[in-house]
C-alpha cells in the first residue's frame, strides 16, 4: 500500500499543524523519504490541551460499560484492518510483516482486556471503628488527562499499552507519538475515533520531543505523565514531573541478563534467547543482551547460538519470508559499529556478524561476540541492535551478582533443569520481569516494567490500571 502522509488529532479532527510545518519519514531499508508528518507548535498544543480536557469531562461520566464497547469496536477494527497497518509499520520502522501484522493484532487483545478490566475497577465500604452508622468509602476516580511518551521500536504496542489502560479508567489522553514511526499510531488513534470515541479524549501530536515535553509535562490541564524511552531522558522527565507533583509512569532502559546454567537444555536456550535477541532486529526494551553461559557448555552454546545468527534471513521487511529488517535509523549502525570495535579493542572475538550490510539502508548483521570482558562497552550500555555479548561463568552465584550489577533492572531470562537454581534465580535476579526456559511472552493481563534505573510503575495487569486511578476516602455520617 502507498504510504500516507501524517495529520495531528485534534479536538475529533485530523488537521495540519498550525503553522503548516511537517517533518520528513523515511524507510530504513531504503534510506529514502517516503512521506511526512504534521510538527506540532505551541498553539497546536493548546488546542489539543482544551480538547483534552472537555473530553475527560464528559469521559469521565460515561458507565465502563459503555466505554468497553467502544474499545472492543476498536479492538475489532485494529484486528480487521492489521494487512494494511503492517504494512504502513514495516516502512517506517523497517520490522518483518509479520512481526508488524503480530504488533497490530496483539493491540486487539490489550485493548480488550484492559476494556474488561475497567468495568471491575471497585471502590469499598469500610466499617467504621467510632460509630456504626458512619459511611466509611473509598472511591477509585480517573486522575485526568494523561501526557504519553512513545518510542519508535513498538509504535503500535508502546501506545495501546497506555491508552487502553488510560480510557478503561475514564481518563483523556494526548499521545506524543514517534516522528519517525508516525503512521502506525495515527492508525491506532484512527480505530478509536471511528469506533465513536467523543471528541477530545484522544489526542495525537508530533514535534520537537523537548518542546512537547517541556510544555506539556508543567501545564496544569495535565495531571500524569507516561513516558517509555532510554533511562537519561525518562530522569529529565520525571525530574520536570516532579516539580509539579504530577503522577509518573517509566518504562525505560535495559540490559537483560540471560544465564545459562550447566544443566540447560542448550537447545532450548538458543531457540528461545536467539529469537529474543534478534527480534526487531534487537531494538527491544527487553531483549536478552548480555549472555553468562556457565564454562561447561559456553563453547557449545556459543557455536549453536552463531549457527542461529547465520541463519537468519536479513532484508527488506516487506519481502516473504524475512526474518530480520534493518536497524530503524542511522544512528543505530553507528552505535553497532562502536560497540564492536569497543569490544575487539577489549579482547572480545567477533564469532559472527559485526558489519553492515550493504551500502543502502540500516542493515547490520546479527552479531555474536564472545568472551566478552566486563570492561567492554556492550556489557555496560544497553546496544539495542542486534548483538549477544557471551562470557562465561563458574557459579550462579558468581552469574546472579554479574545480572545485578548494573543499575538496570528491566528483563532477564534464565535456562535450567533444576527446581532449585530456579527458586533461587527467582528471589534473587532483580529485574522486574524474569523469564525461565522459555523467551520473553509479555501479555495484557501480567505486569511490565522494571526496578532500579529501568523505571517503576506497570504497563500491564491490574496494577497498570491503579497508575490512572485516584484513591479517595470518603466518611458521611448521619444527621
Amino acid at each position: 500500500m502507498t504510504y500516507p502522509n501524517t495529520q495531528l488529532f485534534i479536538d475529533g479532527q485530523w488537521q495540519d499543524a498550525a503553522d503548516g510545518r511537517t517533518l520528513a519519514v523515511f524507510n530504513p531499508a531504503t534510506g529514502r523519504e517516503i512521506g511526512r508528518v504534521a510538527h506540532a507548535g505551541i498553539a497546536d498544543l493548546d488546542r489539543a490541551l482544551a480538547a483534552a480536557q472537555k473530553g475527560f469531562e464528559k469521559w469521565r461520566d460515561v458507565p465502563a460499560a459503555e466505554r468497553a464497547k467502544i474499545m472492543r469496536k476498536a479492538a475489532a477494527l485494529m484486528r480487521e484492518r492489521a494487512g494494511d497497518i503492517a504494512a504502513m509499520l514495516t516502512q517506517e520502522q523497517g520490522k518483518p510483516l509479520v512481526e508488524a501484522r503480530g504488533e497490530a493484532m496483539a493491540s486487539g487483545d490489550i485493548i480488550d482486556w484492559f476494556a474488561d478490566e475497567g468495568q471491575r475497577v471497585y471502590g469499598r465500604i469500610v466499617p467504621s471503628r467510632y460509630n456504626i452508622s458512619h459511611r466509611q468509602m473509598v472511591l477509585k476516580d480517573p486522575v485526568g488527562v494523561v501526557a504519553a511518551f512513545t518510542p519508535w521500536n513498538f509504535p503500535i504496542n508502546q501506545v495501546v499499552r497506555k491508552m487502553a489502560a488510560a480510557l478503561a479508567t475514564g481518563c483523556a489522553m494526548i499521545v506524543k507519538a514517534p516522528e519517525e514511526t508516525p503512521a502506525a499510531p495515527a492508525a491506532l488513534i484512527r480505530a478509536f475515533a471511528d469506533a465513536g470515541l467523543p471528541a477530545g479524549v484522544l489526542g495525537l501530536v508530533y514535534g520537537s520531543p523537548a518542546e512537547i515535553s517541556n510544555y506539556l509535562i508543567p501545564h496544569p490541564v495535565v495531571r500524569k505523565i507516561t513516558f517509555t524511552g532510554s533511562t537519561p531522558v525518562g530522569k529529565q522527565l520525571a525530574a520536570l514531573a516532579g516539580q509539579h507533583m504530577k503522577r509518573v509512569t517509566m518504562e525505560l532502559g535495559g540490559h537483560a541478563p540471560v544465564i545459562v546454567c550447566e544443566d540447560a537444555d542448550i537447545a532450548l536456550a538458543v531457540k528461545a534467547a536467539g529469537g529474543a535477541k534478534f527480534r526487531n532486529a534487537g531494538q527491544v526494551c527487553i531483549a536478552p543482551t548480555r549472555f553468562l553461559v556457565h564454562e561447561s557448555v559456553k563453547a557449545e552454546f556459543a557455536q549453536a547460538l552463531v549457527k542461529h545468527a547465520a541463519s537468519l534471513k536479513v532484508g527488506d521487511g516487506l519481502t516473504e519470508g524475512i526474518q530480520m529488517g534493518p536497524l530503524a535509523n542511522p544512528r543505530r549502525l553507528t552505535a553497532m559499529a562502536e560497540f564492536t570495535q569497543d569490544a575487539i579493542k577489549q579482547g572480545a572475538q567477533v564469532a559472527h556478524g559485526g558489519a553492515r550490510i550493504g551500502d543502502e539502508g540500516n542493515f547490520w548483521q546479527p552479531t555474536v561476540l564472545t568472551d566478552v570482558p566486563l570492561g567492554a562497552k556492550v556489557f555496560n550500555d544497553e546496544p539495542f541492535g542486534p548483538m549477544a555479548a557471551i562470557r562465561g561463568f563458574n557459579t550462579l552465584d558468581e552469574a546472579i551478582a554479574e545480572s545485578n550489577r548494573l543499575a538496570y533492572g528491566l528483563a532477564g531470562y534464565a535456562f535450567t533443569r533444576s527446581l532449585k537454581n530456579a527458586d533461587l534465580l527467582a528471589r534473587r535476579v532483580e529485574v522486574g520481569m524474569l523469564w525461565l526456559n522459555m523467551p520473553a511472552m509479555p501479555s495484557a493481563e501480567m505486569p511490565f516494567g522494571g526496578l532500579k534505573d529501568s523505571g517503576y510503575g506497570s504497563e500491564g495487569g491490574p496494577e497498570a490500571m491503579e497508575a490512572y486511578l485516584n484513591t479517595r476516602a470518603v466518611t458521611i455520617a448521619n444527621v
